[in-house]
């Protein structure tokens, strides 16, 4: 028998996480373990996502050169690591 008023394991499992304030730690968490698949192995492996307050991502690179190529490409970036994760996590990002 199947009840009219049954909901997925899925959306009970985000209404959950939601209202116990757990669905932005969980987005911000899956966004900085996306950043090597989304950038490559070359690329991640001379940068590192650090943390993210404020909606900000802030980025350690070890070179000058790809931090400016990085700059150049910031708006493309947020829009692909916010699509990966599906939520609105950052709106910028910062390079040290």
């Amino acid at each position: 028998m199947k009840r009219s008023d049954a909901e997925s394991v899925g959306s009970l499992i985000r209404k959950f996480l939601r209202q116990e304030g757990l669905e932005t730690p969980l987005n911000e968490k899956r966004l900085i373990d996306a950043w090597a698949e989304i950038l490559g192995t070359t690329i991640a492996s001379r940068s590192k996502a650090l943390f993210i307050k404020n909606q900000v991502l802030y980025v350690e690179v070890t070179s000058a050169p790809l931090r400016q190529q990085l700059m150049m490409g910031r708006q493309q970036l947020v829009v692909k690591l916010n699509q990966k994760v599906g939520a609105q996590v950052i709106t910028n990002i910062i390079f040290r």
